[in-house]
């Protein structure tokens, strides 16, 4: 019993170390330090927990901030031709909106009330598409780019979640005129079927036959669809997800594509086979998002300097792409101890001037946060990254953009919320390309000079860290006059 009491007052000793930790202010009091944790599934799809149990546990380890992403919905379905929407196996798994978007959101609502000291902010977690290929009576029916996943953050109404363009959210009809055509065909054919029904004898079976084709093919086209895609006419390249950034970005939300490298996409499931290989690509291939997950529970790489990350924020320096995207840290966290995982192994800090939601979905929207990935109770805490002037009169933290006349100054600073004696190994990396790269212990402190200067240029920096867990920062723009 001593001994349990023991490690309950050590583990206490250390959340309380934990929530001290992320209070103190940084970046010279310009903004608060708030830790989050983003892409956490609750009951209302495949997680262990309630939305108020999950608030309850961050709340306890010192988080401050909670993105709810649920599966919006998650099904299968193989059809027969020439009916395939009628003809049909479909399995469809627990999902915001096969639970109501309403009451996922009243349950956020409810949550928000009992830790009003604790932002939780809505979204999802979208499979915009996917294909077959094989058939079912030969066992090599395989479904590809269902784990293409994107998260969406800070939709707010049911109907956002409802009319999402993906793959069996039936509760639309926006692309129903597509259809158009080819119902009027049918509907004309269930006309001519009423008069041949009227003459009697011969012409009555034929209508009646003519009746039944036609109701049947008007309701295998599915009129009533949010997605102008099917699952039957192959690979429609990067489409199907543009249209789900766009339709985010124009409901006020924010996408992230999520791990991007998966390892697990490829795998039988059941009688079927999913394939999704990793796909760094779709970072290039989409526009208009608003970042990805940098950190997550595999191996990654397009962080790695002169990657795909580089390449994208390469193309925004030079005018080609119109933002910059942004890293996060995914938990993907269902339950504590699934994976060998648990909550708070993979926290966003944010930057922020006030404590608000609006200031968090900012944050998300302009780069002023960066992501780790430890194992919970330790923490690494990036106290500054800075780019500026000499004389720092012109100062710029994550997210920013600044105007230099000359060479610039990189402040590093970085500490540990629980001690530690591992060397850690900090890289510096301006526009893809490693500079430098510190060692040493925590507590770290870095001042550097760039000799770097090309006027009518623009740059940017950005770091990680390896050793103590894994941390990566969003980068800092910088232009030369």
């Amino acid at each position: 019993m001593k001994n349990i009491l023991n490690k309950m007052a050590g583990f206490a000793y250390f959340t309380a170390l934990i929530i001290l930790f992320l209070s103190i202010d940084s970046y010279g009091g310009d903004y608060k330090q708030v830790a989050g944790l983003i892409d956490l599934r609750s009951t209302f799809s495949d997680g262990a927990y309630d939305i108020e149990t999950l608030a309850g546990m961050a709340k306890g380890r010192g988080f401050e901030v909670l993105i709810i992403n649920d599966h919006d919905r998650v099904a299968m379905e193989y059809g027969l031709p020439p009916f395939r929407n009628i003809v049909k196996k479909k399995v469809e798994l627990n999902s915001i909106n096969r639970m109501g978007a309403k009451t996922y959101l009243d349950a956020i609502g409810t949550a928000q009330k009992k830790f009003p000291d604790i932002i939780l902010i809505p979204g999802s977690e979208s499979a915009a598409f996917y294909y077959w290929t094989g058939s079912y009576f030969e066992k090599n029916l395989t479904a590809h780019n269902h784990e293409k996943r994107i998260l969406t953050i800070g939709m707010d109404k049911p109907n956002d979640y409802e009319n999402l363009p993906i793959l069996h959210n039936f509760a639309a009809s926006k692309f129903a005129g597509m259809l158009r055509p080819g119902i009027l065909m049918f509907l004309c054919s269930l006309a001519v079927s009423v008069f041949l029904i009227k003459w009697g004898g011969f012409y009555r079976l034929t209508g009646l036959i003519v009746l039944i084709l036609s109701a049947a093919f008007i309701a295998n086209s599915n009129p009533v669809r949010s997605s102008p895609f099917d699952q039957y006419h192959g690979d429609q390249g990067i489409a199907p997800y543009q249209l789900l950034v766009d339709y985010v970005n124009s409901r006020g939300g924010l996408t992230f594509w999520n791990y991007p490298e998966t390892k697990s996409g490829v795998r039988n499931l059941g009688p079927i086979r999913v394939d999704t290989p990793p796909h760094p690509e779709v970072l290039e291939e989409t526009g208009e998002y608003t970042g990805f997950a940098a950190l997550y529970g595999e191996n990654i790489t397009v962080t790695e300097p002169g990657n795909v990350w580089d390449r994208v924020l390469t193309a925004y320096c030079q005018g080609i792409r119109n933002r910059p995207v942004w890293g996060i840290s995914t938990a993907d966290f269902h339950e504590e101890g699934g994976s060998g995982e648990k909550l708070g192994n993979f926290p966003t800090v944010f930057l922020l001037r006030e404590k608000s939601r609006r200031s968090v979905m900012e944050a998300l929207k302009n780069g002023k946060m960066y992501a780790y990935r430890g194992s919970y109770p330790q923490l690494i805490r990036l106290d500054e990254f800075s780019v500026s002037s000499p004389d720092e009169a012109i100062k710029g933290v994550s997210g920013d953009e600044i105007i230099l006349k000359e060479s610039p100054r990189i402040r590093i600073s970085l500490s540990a919320a629980v001690a530690s004696e591992n060397k850690i190994k900090v890289r510096l990396i301006r526009s893809g390309e490693l500079i430098e790269t510190f060692e040493g212990k925590l507590p770290m402190q870095i001042d550097y000079e760039d000799k770097y200067f090309q006027p009518g240029r623009k740059i940017y920096y950005r770091l990680d860290m390896s050793g103590c867990g894994l941390l990566v920062s969003n980068p800092i723009f910088v232009k030369f006059e």
